[in-house]
């Protein structure tokens, strides 16, 4: 009875050590990339309509931000070790606090509209950047290793998470203008800064290290790499394109669109925690390999069959596995590369970004080539199994 008196008065204590920097993680992605990437989507109709941007503006702001994110995962080592991991953490969802609230503001300046957002969109990226590199290698040391598989994956639940909160609450607050958007991000991002101040775990900063110790243990860590960059190409075509495709594409309306993008949203938030205990159960390696197949039949899926059972289980799909691939990547780089993985992490963090800004690009001007979605869709087919293929090796 006293053994089970201590185990008792022990439970609320793991729970805590384990929730506390779950919680604290789910927060960063979903302020650091659900809120600070994907709610800029759904202003920036609102913002040229209102003749705050031009369309071309519009695009080029976009690519400002993921050139700031691929600067925040490239220098968050050194900021994280200039400033310790957790102020590192703590600055960066202050900032873009800050950043969102500056957005609201549109004053007249000598480089137009670019020349006000462009500087607080690029800072905004690199908040998230950073936030994506230090959350993960943090949370995996502060966890037993047993749940790191499903830890990382509510980490990149935020990001889902950070989808849906932003599909849903910048049409609810446009009515009231583009600046009571933006501040209503800002508020939020206090809310989570202050949620989560104390949750951070207290980790060491990031060290400067060598190569991982044999060629082998290299050469895997390096192929993940090469794996999670296929993955990103692949995930790229709905992410960016998928509401256009079911809305235009199939001529289903606006309407339509935004519900599918919802469930993409949702698998996107519940999917990472999945797989990420999938991962616990067989291991990253082997379930990295099976999200990767099932990416493959969600981006395949909709080439074959566009009925709406077909366009519900691809939503699902593709939602689910383009974050729950990346949390399994994560738990990966920490089998794979040991005390290597901050570093691992980064560089793969930076490619993911790298590749999906290119592939942004390399696919929009497809499309005004062949003005259809199947070849956008057929190239993040073809990349995830390259992936597929990749990791199997």
């Amino acid at each position: 009875m006293r053994s089970l008196d201590g185990s008792a008065r022990l439970l609320p204590v793991a729970v805590v050590t384990l929730a506390s920097p779950m919680l604290a993680a789910f927060c960063a992605t979903l302020l650091g990339v659900g809120l600070q990437r994907f709610a800029y989507s759904p202003l920036l109709p609102a913002m040229i309509e209102a003749g705050w941007l031009s369309p071309s503006a519009g695009g080029v702001l976009g690519a400002i931000n993921l050139a700031g994110y691929l600067a925040g995962a490239l220098t968050a080592g050194e900021i994280g070790r200039a400033l310790g991991t957790r102020r590192a953490l703590r600055i960066a969802m202050a900032t873009l606090a800050v950043l969102f609230a500056l957005c609201a503001f549109h004053p007249a300046t000598p480089a137009g509209p670019l020349g006000w957002f462009g500087p607080w969109r690029f800072l905004a990226g690199t908040a998230g950047g950073v936030l994506m590199v230090l959350t993960g290698p943090a949370l995996q040391l502060a966890v037993p290793p047993g749940w790191r598989g499903f830890a990382a994956g509510a980490m990149f639940a935020g990001v889902g998470g950070g989808i849906i909160a932003g599909s849903v609450l910048v049409p609810v607050m446009l009515p009231s203008g583009i600046a009571a958007a933006w501040l209503a991000l800002a508020l939020i991002a206090v809310v989570l800064t202050a949620l989560v101040w104390r949750l951070f775990p207290a980790v060491p900063p990031p060290p400067r290290l060598s190569a991982p110790a044999s060629r082998a243990t290299d050469a895997a860590a390096w192929r993940l790499v090469g794996v999670y960059t296929l993955a990103a190409i692949a995930a790229t075509p709905t992410m960016l394109w998928w509401p256009d495709y079911i809305a235009r594409g199939l001529g289903q309306g606006t309407v339509a669109g935004a519900h599918f993008w919802l469930i993409y949203g949702v698998a996107a938030c519940g999917g990472p925690t999945v797989c990420g205990r999938f991962g616990d159960w067989l291991g990253a390696g082997r379930a990295l390999s099976i999200v990767l197949g099932l990416q493959i039949l969600g981006l395949a899926l909709p080439l074959l069959v566009v009925s709406a059972p077909a366009l519900l289980a691809a939503s699902l799909l593709a939602g689910g596995t383009a974050i729950g691939g990346s949390a399994l990547v994560l738990t990966r780089t920490r089998d794979l590369a040991g005390e290597a993985a901050p570093r691992v992490w980064r560089i793969g963090t930076a490619c993911f970004g790298g590749a999906q800004a290119l592939a942004g690009f390399g696919l929009a001007r497809l499309y005004d080539l062949t003005a259809s979605h199947m070849p956008l869709l057929g190239v993040g087919a073809a990349a995830a199994l390259a992936a597929f293929l990749l990791s199997r090796r």
